[in-house]
């Protein structure tokens, strides 16, 4: 399983620059989360996201379908919350898989004390890429990284 530490340290600034975004402003609880149906068509689903211990977590309320669909399959994309709409900072999105934790240690090691004490799904993601786009005066800056690969940086007029 790759963890946000793990991408942290391969790309130490592209995985700052990410997180920056995950934890920005007001809503930075608050981003989308895409799934698969059972149809294999995408389910797109507000959720809220943290880091700890090393690890991206996701939540979920008790058989929400967006926790079905990552029990069912458990490949999944996070799009941050976008802000004000200025692109300060970046547009960023995480691809990988959901892990669900069902053991009583992990959830108590994960609830936060504004988390409620359950039931809920917990999901660890192990994080399959990495994708910060940022616009350098007439410039789309597109920075991709893969585990065990370096940071590909493609640019566009």
């Amino acid at each position: 399983m790759t963890t946000y530490d793990d991408f942290a340290h391969e790309a130490p600034e592209l995985a700052a620059a990410v997180r920056a975004r995950f934890e920005a402003g007001p809503t930075a609880k608050h981003h989308v989360l895409a799934t698969l149906r059972a149809d294999g068509s995408p389910r797109v689903s507000g959720t809220e996201v943290g880091f700890r211990a090393g690890e991206l977590f996701l939540g979920s309320m008790p058989g929400a379908r967006k926790a079905l669909d990552l029990r069912r399959d458990a490949r999944c994309a996070l799009h941050a919350h976008t802000g004000d709409g200025t692109m300060a900072g970046g547009d960023a999105k995480l691809g990988g898989r959901a892990v669900e934790v069902t053991d009583e240690a992990t959830l108590a090691a994960f609830r936060g004390e504004q988390q409620p004490p359950g039931p809920y799904h917990l999901f660890l993601l192990d994080l399959r890429e990495a994708v910060l786009t940022t616009v350098a005066g007439n410039q789309l800056v597109v920075q991709l990284w893969r585990p065990g690969q370096p940071v590909r940086t493609t640019r566009r007029s």
